[in-house]
């Protein structure tokens, strides 16, 4: 299989963080799909046990360009899967957050672009909680969800809303959007 095939199977959960999208990666996990973590809470949990500075409340520029790597990376990891291949946030989103915190704009032709259809979970206040790798309120995360609602569709994907439902809602509505 290309590399521009394997694109196609390539779902990316955006939006709003602490709408659920975690939860929603491992449920379907749970469903037997291959998911790949966000790479914002692993270069997090990193920094933290190197003591590095990467993260984004003292340096978002810095922590942004290690998401864009890290997004490649995963991206050419799971480059030969032949099925649905569920991302939490994606190489796009790196690339907001380090215009968001430099004003530079990254290219993203040279990328191989993700599925079509992008899960957008909105802002959900009912659910959101602050904790040790996201230590903003909500306010900014509904910030970078508004940034992240344009660039999506600036760029011409599907943005669909993820429902305010549970989680086994959450997933059947997304796989049965991809049928």
């Amino acid at each position: 299989m290309s590399n521009d095939l394997a694109g196609r199977h390539h779902v990316v959960l955006s939006g709003c963080s602490g709408g659920g999208k975690s939860t929603l990666l491992a449920e379907l996990a749970r469903r037997g799909f291959p998911t790949v973590p966000e790479p914002g809470r692993r270069i997090v949990e990193d920094e933290r046990r190197g003591a590095g500075t990467a993260l984004p409340w003292v340096d978002l520029a810095a922590f942004a360009r290690r998401a864009i790597e890290m997004a490649s990376r995963d991206r050419e990891e799971t480059a030969s899967s032949t099925g649905w291949v569920f991302f939490d946030r994606s190489l796009v989103d790196a690339v907001v957050a380090l215009r968001h915190a430099t004003g530079a704009s990254i290219p993203l032709e040279p990328y191989e672009r993700y599925h079509s259809k992008v899960f957008l979970a909105p802002p959900w206040p009912d659910i959101y909680v602050a904790d040790r790798e996201r230590p903003y309120d909500l306010d900014g995360a509904i910030a970078e969800y508004d940034r992240l609602f344009a660039c999506y569709g600036d760029l011409g994907y599907e943005t669909i809303l993820l429902p305010k439902v549970g989680v086994v809602e959450r997933a059947d509505f997304v796989l049965h959007h991809l049928r």
